[in-house]
Order: structure tokens, then sequence, then C-alpha cells
């Protein structure tokens, strides 16, 4: 029985552990959505609540706090400009745990963990890949239409006369 014993191990070393929890809450945090395993989940949970916490706070403890527990520059200014303020006026749950498949090497449950209201932000980068893509293609179909010419109007090689 583990009465009294918090927290997860994750079959790693203390240092591992910690260092495999900070990259996951910094790329939460950047992110907003990712993939990982349900005790990872789970373990995070905590940490980027503390987190987001601390982006509500906003003032400069809090924002060193942050810098001192997140692993990029970027993802601190992230948590205390947008992150932070979108969750003002919530007490806690600021996550979303949805268990997806399992992984096929060792058979492990995955799950995606993503913070609320991160719908609307997904949406606005799935659409913006779209565009790109779309106008990505219509320049490859212009410059390929430019470098074939003749091809396209039915004209003859170069070299050879038309027979009349």
């Amino acid at each position: 029985m583990r009465h009294k014993v918090a927290g997860w191990k994750l079959g790693r070393t203390s240092a591992h552990r910690r260092s495999v929890l900070r990259n996951l809450v910094t790329s939460l945090i950047l992110e907003e959505r990712i993939e990982t395993t349900v005790p990872k989940a789970k373990a995070m949970r905590p940490r980027v609540e503390k987190m987001i916490t601390l982006g509500k706070r906003g003032n400069l403890a809090a924002r060193r706090q942050a810098l001192a527990y997140l692993m990029s520059h970027a993802a601190v200014d992230k948590l205390f400009d947008t992150i932070g303020p979108r969750f003002g006026d919530r007490n806690g749950g600021y996550l979303r745990i949805v268990r997806t498949a399992w992984q096929k090497g060792d058979g492990a449950d995955k799950a995606l963990i993503e913070l609320l209201g991160s719908e609307k932000v997904l949406d606005e980068k799935r659409q913006k890949r779209a565009e790109v893509r779309a106008k990505r293609a219509a320049e490859i179909k212009r410059s390929m239409e430019e470098a074939e010419p003749g091809v396209a109007a039915g004209a003859a090689p170069e070299g050879e006369e038309k027979k009349e």
C-alpha cells in the first residue's frame, strides 16, 4: 500500500523525472495540446496548474519563479501574456486529459493533455497552415506553367520546325 506517498516515479531517477516533467510542461504551454502517456499527463498536471497560477499573479517574483522552472523565455512570455489572463477568473482545473489510444511499442495508454479554451487557438493554427499550403501549391503550379510554356501551348520543341 502507498499510504501518504504522493507523486509518480515514472520509472526514472529523480533528476531525469524532473527534466522530463519540465520539458513536458514547457511544451504544453507553448503548444497548448500535447500527446503523452497517461501517467506522465497525471504527473505533470499539478506542475502546469502551479505555472498557470504564477501566470495569473503576474508580478516579477512569479515571473522569476516560472523562468526558473520552464525551459524557454518564449514559454514564460506566453504564460504571462496569454494563458494567465485567459484563466483570470477560474480557480483551478485548467487542463483536460483525454485518453486516446495505446502505444504500439509497449501498449502504454496514451492521452491528449490540453489547456481549456485551446480549441480556438488550434483551429486558427490549422486555418493558417491550410492557407499557407494553398498559397504554396498555387506558386508551384504557376512556376511549373511558366517553366514549360511550349508544352502547355502545344508548340514544337526547339530545333524542329513545323511542317506545313
